[in-house]
């Protein structure tokens, strides 16, 4: 038996071999290149596993986003009272035909529900401010004079003060057509006015003549 470089051999025939015991601690010790493989082969089905979770979540997500937008589409839509009024106003009639007696009798009523229908809303949020009123109808006839209308002066107003307030006032609502052929529309020609609103814009207009 001798030694090379701290192993132990045994000489045989003038051959030199190794330990028999050493070579078999050499057989039982693990090998690292295997272990490492089989870590490796573990990582590798983990992903795999992995992977087919996250796929099937994501058929899964795709499933319900799609049942979902079929749901909302069979929600019924509602009407949009704007778009139907202007479809209803793009729709209509452009006018009437009225004929004979009968006709006239339809066209008078026409007219009445016409000005009860802009009767039913009041003017200027029903103010009572004569001012008001008069600077959004009444000036323009009363400050230039257009139609005969007579201007906030004294002048002009002394025959029809005289006749009184109230018989001015009664003028204003109802219309009157005086001696010259001049004409004061109903309510100055907005029939949403008030009388109560006539009856102040008429009191303020009076009392601002010089």
């Amino acid at each position: 038996m001798g030694c090379a470089k701290g192993r132990p051999t045994v000489i045989l025939n003038g051959w030199k071999q190794a330990d028999p015991s050493l070579l078999q601690a050499n057989q039982t010790r693990p090998n690292p290149i295997s272990a490492g493989a089989a870590v490796r082969n573990h990582d590798l089905v983990f992903l795999k596993h992995f992977s087919m979770v996250i796929g099937f979540l994501v058929v899964v997500t795709v499933v319900l986003i799609a049942f979902a937008a079929y749901m909302y589409g069979k929600l019924p839509v509602e009407p949009n009272p704007a778009k139907e009024a202007k479809i209803a106003a793009r729709i209509g009639p452009v006018g009437s035909v009225y004929a004979g007696s009968t006709g006239a009798a339809a066209m008078a009523a026409a007219a009445d529900a016409a000005k009860a229908a802009a009767a039913s809303q009041v003017a200027y949020g029903g103010t009572l401010d004569g001012s008001e009123i008069f600077g959004h109808l009444c000036t323009a006839c009363h400050t230039s004079g257009a139609g005969g209308a007579p201007k906030l002066e004294k002048a002009a107003w002394a025959a029809r003060v005289a006749e009184g307030v109230p018989t001015l006032i009664n003028h204003a609502i109802n219309g009157y057509k005086g001696p010259d052929g001049n004409q004061m529309p109903a309510k100055g020609g907005n029939p949403s006015l008030t009388d109560a609103q006539v009856e102040a814009t008429v009191k303020w207009m009076v009392g601002q003549l010089k």
